[in-house]
Parts: C-alpha cells; sequence; structure tokens
C-alpha cells in the first residue's frame, strides 16, 4: 500500500526527508543528469523564480514513509499550461502500480490548475532516431503506457531535431489534453514551446535553435501521432480526446475529524445553546460536498493538554467531572478571587476558582468530551505536518475561550491552542479566531510568545461575551508584544464589513509568513444566531474561505460557536466550499 501527497516547499522535517530520498533515486535514475540540477530541486519547489515556473513535487510513500517513486509538475500560470518534468519509481521499491497513480494524480492536479493540457517530452520509438534496441524497447513500453491516457507525440514539427548534429534519441513532445478537445491558436501553441525551451532549458537551447523549433508550429490545429499501442477506436470521440479525470484524490480533499463522543456532554437545561444537534447539522451539509476525507481519531496523552493548561486545573477538572453523577451539572456560584491562594476544599464549591462565569456547567461527561475534543483537534494537526494542506476538527465543546487556568464560555479546553501549540515544535503558527466572540483563551495562552500571532475578530467587549478582553490596545507583552490583534467590531456588522475586516488581518498573517495557519471558526455571525448580532450569509461565509484559502498556507480548523441550527450547516459547507476553492486558487498563482 502506497500514498500519494504534494510537496510545495521544505519547511517541514517530513517535506525535507522526502525531497532527499527524491534526489537519491533521481541519481540512481538519470545518472546524466548534473548533479547541480539535483541539488537545485528544495530550492526550485520553494521560489518560483528561480527557473520562472512552479514546481509541485508528488511523492508516492508505504506506510513507513518510504519514497517509492516521485514525479515533478512544472506550472506555468502565465501561459495556463503543465509540464511533467520527471516521473520515475524506485529500483528498490518500484512496480505495484506506482507510475500509473503518480501520472493519475498528476492529470488530475493540472486539471485542478485549469491548465489547457499537459506537455512533456519522451524518448523516440523510432529506429531512425534511437537506434540501440535496449534504449528503444523502453522507449516504446513508455510510449504504450502514456498513449493508454490518450497522451500523444506531436507530429510534422521540428521539435524532435538534435541539439547537436548527430546526436541520437532526440525526445518527442507529448501533448495530454486531459479529457479535453484540444484547441490552441499558433500563437500560444508557440508561447508554450518557447517557454519549455527557454525557462527549462534556458542554459541549453541557442536562441537559433529555440526559433527554429518555435517557428516549425504553423498551426494551432496540432498533429497528432495515431495511436500506435493501442487499438485505433480506444478514444470514442479521436485522438485529440483523452480519458477524462473522474476523482478528486485522498491528499486534495480537507481532512475530517469529528468528536464522535461529543453528545455524551448533553446539558438538557433550557436556554443552554451548545447541543449535540449543532455537530449533527454540520456533518449532514458537509457530506453533501464532496470535499472531505473522514480520518479515525487518535488517542495522545494528558501531557499535550498540560502544555498550554495549568496542570493544577486539569488535574481539578478530571476529578470534579469523574466525582459527579449522571444528569447532574454544577454551575459555578462562588468565585474566591479574595483569596486566590485559597481554593475551597468542596470540588463543586471550588468551581468558581477556576471559571470565568456562572452558565458553564460541570458535569460528568464534561472532561470526556473535551478530552475527545483535544485529540480531534491534534489528529487534524497531525495531517497537517504530514503533509495535508487543509484539515477540519468538528468538535464540541468549544475551547477558545478556555484560558491557562480558567474555563468558561461553554469551554473547558482550549483545542486550537493545543494544537497551535503542538505545530509551533515545526515552525511558527498564525491563529485566527474569526467566532463572534473574542477568544480571550487563546489570547491568554500566547500573550507572551512570538512564534504564535494571535488575532479575533469579534463584537466589541463593551456589550459581547466575554466583555473583560478583546479591546485594540491588548497586542502582546514581554517578547509577545505585537503578536496579538484584535478586531472588534461594531453591534450591527454585514458580510461585506465582515470581510474588510478580515482582509486586514489576513494581510498580517501573509506578512508574519507561518508554517501553519489555524483557524477558531465560529458560525456565530450568521444572520440571527441567539449568541450574536451580526448579519452574515451563507455567501458570507463562503466569501471568507476564500480570502482565508487564498493563502496556500496548511490550514486547520477547528470548529468553535454557532448555534443558529437552521443555517448552522449550509453557512458551514459554504466556508469550506470557499475555502477549497481559494486554496486551489493560491495554487494557480
Amino acid at each position: 500500500m502506497f500514498k500519494i501527497r504534494p510537496i510545495y516547499d521544505t519547511r517541514l522535517p517530513v517535506d525535507r526527508t522526502a525531497v532527499t530520498k527524491v534526489q537519491s533515486i533521481l541519481r540512481e535514475r538519470f545518472p546524466l543528469l548534473a548533479d547541480s540540477e539535483i541539488e537545485q530541486l528544495p530550492d526550485q519547489l520553494a521560489n518560483p523564480f528561480l527557473k520562472h515556473y512552479r514546481s509541485i513535487l508528488f511523492v508516492a510513500e508505504n506506510g513507513r514513509a518510504e519514497v517509492r517513486g516521485f514525479a515533478l509538475l512544472c506550472h506555468f500560470p502565465d501561459l495556463d499550461f503543465c509540464y511533467l518534468d520527471f516521473i520515475s519509481v524506485s529500483m528498490v521499491h518500484g512496480g505495484g502500480g506506482i507510475g500509473s497513480a503518480l501520472y493519475e494524480r498528476i492529470r488530475e492536479e493540472a486539471l485542478a490548475l485549469g491548465d489547457t493540457a499537459l506537455f512533456f517530452e519522451c524518448l523516440p520509438d523510432d529506429p531512425a532516431l534511437c537506434p540501440q534496441p535496449d534504449i528503444l524497447k523502453e522507449n516504446k513500453a513508455r510510449l504504450a503506457f502514456y498513449e493508454r491516457y490518450g497522451a500523444m507525440p506531436i507530429t510534422g514539427t521540428a521539435y524532435e531535431t538534435p541539439l547537436n548534429p548527430g546526436d541520437d534519441c532526440p525526445p518527442y513532445l507529448v501533448v495530454d489534453p486531459l479529457g479535453r478537445r484540444l484547441k490552441l491558436t499558433r500563437t500560444r501553441i508557440r508561447a508554450i514551446v518557447r517557454a519549455i525551451l527557454t525557462r527549462k532549458y534556458r542554459d541549453v537551447c541557442p536562441a537559433e535553435y529555440t526559433n527554429m523549433v518555435v517557428d516549425s508550429f504553423a498551426t494551432g490545429a496540432l498533429a497528432l501521432r495515431p495511436p500506435r499501442y493501442t487499438p485505433p477506436d480506444a478514444f470514442a470521440n479521436g485522438p485529440v480526446m483523452s480519458p477524462p479525470v473522474t476523482r478528486m484524490s485522498p491528499d486534495r480533499r480537507i481532512g475530517l475529524v469529528v468528536n464522535d463522543r461529543h453528545d455524551i456532554h448533553h446539558v438538557r437545561e433550557r436556554g443552554y445553546v451548545e447541543a449535540p444537534v449543532r455537530i449533527a447539522r454540520i456533518q449532514k451539509e458537509l457530506t453533501k460536498s464532496g470535499l472531505f476525507e473522514d480520518l479515525g481519531v487518535q488517542h495522545f496523552p494528558e501531557s499535550a493538554i498540560t502544555a498550554v493548561h495549568d496542570k493544577g486545573y486539569v488535574d481539578y477538572f478530571r476529578k470534579v467531572c469523574a466525582g459527579l453523577p449522571e444528569n447532574k451539572s454544577v454551575y459555578p456560584y462562588v468565585f474566591p478571587i479574595r483569596n486566590a491562594s485559597r481554593p475551597p476544599r468542596e470540588l463543586p464549591v471550588r468551581a468558581g476558582y477556576y471559571c470565568m462565569d456562572t452558565f458553564t456547567p460541570l458535569n460528568a461527561n464534561a472532561w470526556k468530551a473535551a478530552k475527545r475534543a483535544v485529540d480531534c483537534g491534534l489528529t487534524a494537526a497531525e495531517t497537517l505536518v504530514g503533509g495535508r494542506r487543509l484539515a477540519y476538527a468538528l468538535v464540541r465543546p468549544p475551547g477558545h475561550h478556555a484560558e491557562r487556568k480558567a474555563f468558561g464560555g461553554f469551554c473547558y479546553f482550549n483545542t486550537a491552542s493545543v494544537a497551535a501549540h503542538r505545530l509551533s515544535a515545526l515552525g511558527t503558527v498564525a491563529v485566527l479566531d474569526i467566532d463572534y466572540h473574542h477568544g480571550n483563551g487563546t489570547q491568554n495562552i500566547f500573550y507572551e510568545r512570538d512564534d504564535v500571532l494571535t488575532l479575533s475578530i469579534h463584537g466589541h467587549p463593551r456589550f459581547a461575551y466575554p466583555y473583560f478582553s478583546g479591546f485594540t490596545e491588548e497586542t502582546g507583552k514581554g517578547t509577545g508584544l505585537g503578536f496579538n490583534r484584535n478586531f472588534p467590531l461594531l453591534e450591527r456588522v454585514d458580510g461585506e464589513k465582515h470581510a474588510n475586516t478580515l482582509r486586514r488581518a489576513l494581510a498580517l498573517v501573509r506578512d508574519f509568513n507561518p508554517t501553519f495557519l489555524v483557524i477558531s471558526l465560529g458560525l456565530d455571525p450568521a444572520k440571527g444566531d441567539p449568541t450574536g448580532t451580526w448579519s452574515l450569509a451563507a455567501r458570507d461565509f463562503a466569501t471568507n474561505g476564500q480570502l482565508i484559502g487564498a493563502l496556500g498556507l496548511r490550514t486547520l480548523v477547528i470548529q468553535e460557536g454557532g448555534y443558529l441550527i437552521r443555517s448552522l450547516g449550509i453557512n458551514a459547507r459554504s466556508f469550506f466550499q470557499g475555502l477549497h476553492e481559494g486554496a486551489a486558487r493560491a495554487a494557480r498563482r
């Protein structure tokens, strides 16, 4: 078994290791390739200006993260086409359908990029051009493989003219129309061929040779070689068509981790809006989108929680929940702030020592549900570490109000902060809170740190919970000064106003250039939400998703608030459709 995943840069250790293994395969499989070209691969991935096209590396890995094969795709966004630079399998781990899977993934990516066609070179299967029998045999097998996908050599041009007189095995230029009818103008195909020769081979092809080859493309109606290894009727619509791309690979989907035990935390008191039905409504609508891949929940040690929460609070929370009977909730009613060094001995009475309000209950299942929510958030975070670009932890109870040693606002553990802290071991992190209420817990936890940028867009604390934090002047402390930013908004905010504020926040994220982005997603800015006063509609959530996705960052979304049940699922689906679309748009840049 193996999986295929894209690598866009080498900021993560797992990607650096994979690129090193790819370089070994390049040396093994392409001994004539200059070592300087191989050594340049990490820079080529990170810097699209290096060769004036963007490179995306796809690796096929087994369960032990061993690279068994790879493909390197070059995207020319200014000319709207892709060029397959390399595709190869390891001599040790090759076979097993890896080559086919890699090529199918490349076709899918090229189509997702909106490209005209996929171009690449292939050595000739004509004995007149390639007299060596062993090489000729390999060339025939390779061209027969691509022909199954409708990828044919372009004929009637000078592309396969040897660069130097007497050279043999000059390559064909092959085109895969990606399941669409190939329609190009002469100007366009000439620009594509010139870009290949001048950017890919900029230090190899003299200007006279390039001009000669480009001028040989006399028309945009490319003549493709008829099928040579498959029956002529293999493609119903003729040789200019190729099999369509009909699937979405797992790595292009949003990893979805759902708290499968959230419903044990069900407080039935009248007016308690943080109810289990929230998850069901969201999940039902997400299924309709076809954008998600369901992932199982992993278990993580309690030390992941105590890395951001006070151990005394964590111990208290566990003990008090374990000692409460089923179907009984305890609400704080005594707040011993006058003598914080002497908390009450009785655990239920001590609740106010750790709580910031009177409406967040403690009950027998609060610990179990909150711990499971953290496990979901960390599971989703791990998928980003493993190479996935987008992941979503659909959890309750929420967490962004939970501070280092305090709970409240229906929140017990700050899942977003636990995940952000875990990710910060591998690079900088930005946490953007777009819940209607200020993410006071996240601010509290990271207020003195400069490796995690925290931003929150919320209702002004003069009228919105939690009332005591979220002011503009709260910008961090010590080394964290300048790394916390609040955007408190007026009581009445529409989608346009919210999107404009989001753009300001995202500009700060872009300047920070984090390795990871964590989104605390609140759906309570929606019109009619019982806990908010704003008026965002589904289209506004879609816009917000597009703006965030357009950053092109490894993004983890953690579910926070949102309590208007009739619109909850539609708004969530709209947001993620926008996020996925924005991320795809970023990939095309």
